[in-house]
C-alpha cells in the first residue's frame, strides 16, 4: 500500500509524528508500520529506557496517557506502542485530551486492529491535526494477486500469474499468512528468479494440477476428463479441498462470466477492469463465455447454489462432498 510506504519514507526523512493511530480490518500493515517504528525510531541503546510496549487488555487510557507524558531518558524521544488497542474501544475516546496536546518528545503508536473509528469523532480529528491516522483496509480477493506480484517485485523476484493465483486460492486474503509464505520462498529461491507453479507445489505444498484454479479452467474449457480428475482428487483429500470453498469460487467464476456476457466493450483492457481480473486471464473468460451462453451460465449459478446448500447439510442426506461435486460437474458440463 502506497500510504504505508509513505509513512515509512517520511520517518526515514525525519518527519516523525507524536501520534500514529493505526486502525482497520487488515492487520498486516498495522503490524508492519508499528514494527518499523519499534525498530527504527530509537537506537538499540536508547530502546532499553525509552521504548515501551503496552497491551490494551492490560492497561487503561489513563495509564497510556501517563506513560506518554513522561520525558525520555538520555534520548531525544521515547516510543510508546499500544498493541491490541481495540480492547479499549469503550474508553478510547478518553485519549482525546492528550491527542489535542501531545507530548512532543513522545511517539505514541496506537494499534487498533480489525476495527476503525469514525473519522468525524473528536479523537480522530485531534489526531489528524497533530499526528497521523492510518486506515488499513482489507483487500478484496481480486486485488490480492496483484499485491503478491508487487510484493515479490519489491523483494527482487517475479511470480507468474498462475502461481500468484494458486497462493490466493490456498491462503485467501490474509496478507500476514501470504507474507510468511513469500518469505519462505525468498529464503529458498535465488534472488532474481521467477516463482512458478512448480516452485509453489514443491515448497508450499499446493498442487499445481489439482486445485480450484485448475478446476475452474477445466470447466470453462469444457474439459470433462480434467474436471473429473480434479474432483476425484478433491474427494480423496476433503480436508484440503472443502466443498464450501469450491462452490464459493465457482459461484464467483460464473457470476463473472455472466457479467462478461453483458459487457458492451469486450476489449482485453475493458474486460480486465470490469471483471477486476488480471489481463493475463481475460482469454480464459472469452473461452468460457463461448462455451457457456447466458442461459447455461444462469443454470450453472442455480446448480452451484443448490450444491452449496446440500454441502451444508440441507437435503443431501449422507452424500459425501466429493460425490456432490461430481454430480455438480455432470449437470453443469453436460
Amino acid at each position: 500500500m502506497d500510504e504505508a510506504r509513505k509513512i515509512v519514507s517520511d520517518i526515514q526523512k525525519g518527519d516523525i509524528k507524536p501520534i500514529y493511530f493505526l486502525m482497520g480490518e487488515e492487520p498486516y500493515y498495522i503490524d508492519r508500520i508499528s514494527e518499523y517504528i519499534s525498530e527504527n525510531i530509537l537506537s538499540e541503546e536508547e530502546q532499553g529506557f525509552n521504548q515501551m510496549v503496552i497491551y490494551g487488555r492490560d492497561t487503561t487510557v489513563d495509564d497510556i496517557v501517563s506513560n506518554a507524558k513522561r520525558f525520555p531518558m538520555m534520548a531525544e524521544r521515547q516510543v510508546v506502542i499500544v498493541k491490541e488497542a481495540q480492547d479499549l474501544s469503550r474508553t478510547i475516546e478518553n485519549l482525546t485530551s492528550y491527542a489535542e496536546n501531545p507530548q512532543p518528545t513522545t511517539v505514541l503508536v496506537v494499534c487498533y486492529k480489525y476495527k476503525k473509528l469514525d473519522k468525524r469523532k473528536k479523537l480522530i480529528k485531534a489526531i489528524m491535526k497533530n499526528g497521523l491516522v492510518f486506515e488499513s483496509k482489507r483487500l478484496y480477493e481480486n486485488q490480492v494477486g496483484d499485491w503478491i506480484m508487487k510484493n515479490m517485485k519489491s523483494r527482487g523476484y517475479s511470480i507468474s500469474p498462475k502461481a500468484s493465483q494458486m497462493l490466493v486460492e490456498f491462503l485467501g486474503t490474509d496478507l500476514g499468512k501470504i507474507d510468511n509464505e513469500l518469505t519462505k520462498l525468498q529464503l529458498i529461491c535465488p534472488k532474481g528468479s521467477t516463482i512458478d507453479p512448480e516452485t509453489i507445489e514443491q515448497n508450499i505444498g499446493i498442487s499445481k494440477d489439482f486445485n480450484n484454479f485448475e478446476l475452474r479452467n477445466a470447466i470453462g474449457e469444457r474439459d470433462t476428463v480434467k474436471a473429473h480428475r480434479i474432483a476425484n482428487y478433491f474427494a480423496q483429500n476433503p480436508k484440503d479441498n472443502p466443498l464450501v470453498m469450491t462452490t464459493s469460487l465457482l459461484f464467483s467464476y460464473f457470476s463473472q462470466i455472466l457479467q462478461y456476457h453483458g459487457l458492451p466493450d469486450k476489449s482485453k483492457g475493458s474486460v480486465a477492469k470490469q471483471l477486476k481480473i488480471s489481463p493475463y486471464f481475460v482469454k480464459d473468460y472469452v473461452v468460457a463465455a463461448r462455451n457457456y451462453p447466458i442461459k447455461k451460465v444462469s443454470q450453472a449459478i442455480s446448480l452451484i447454489h443448490e450444491t452449496d446448500v446440500k454441502g451444508k447439510g440441507v437435503g443431501a442426506g449422507n452424500v459425501p462432498d466429493g460425490d456432490l461435486l461430481k454430480e455438480l460437474l455432470v449437470k453443469i458440463m453436460n
